[in-house]
């Protein structure tokens, strides 16, 4: 299984829109995550800065790679750049910084 971790940032005011867009995420994106090999996924938020971290596991990272190509995951990264803040106005994708891992404890 192979961990990753990203950091993302509510635009500001948006935290809670962000929230609720995930209560229930669409069935079409879960059904995706699950087909290309996601687990364990979770994202937590620091209320007094929008700021979010998250974390997934993955079994396959080729196979995990290609969820992008996935309509449901384009639609939805499309439908979040609403919240989020992206690089620019018109990124297809919300600005996302991955977090490389130092420490593990099972």
């Amino acid at each position: 299984m192979i961990r990753k971790a990203f950091v993302i940032q509510a635009r500001p005011g948006l935290a809670a829109e962000y929230q609720r867009r995930h209560n229930p995420i669409w069935p079409e994106l879960a059904a995706a995550l699950k087909q290309h090999g996601v687990s364990n996924y979770s994202i937590f938020l620091r209320a007094d800065t929008g700021e979010m971290f998250g974390y997934l596991e993955v079994a396959d990272e080729t196979v995990f790679q290609k969820l992008g190509e996935n309509d449901a995951c384009r639609r939805w990264w499309r439908y979040m750049t609403e919240v989020l803040v992206s690089e620019r106005a018109d990124s297809p994708k919300a600005k996302e910084e991955m977090l490389g891992e130092i420490f593990h404890l099972d």
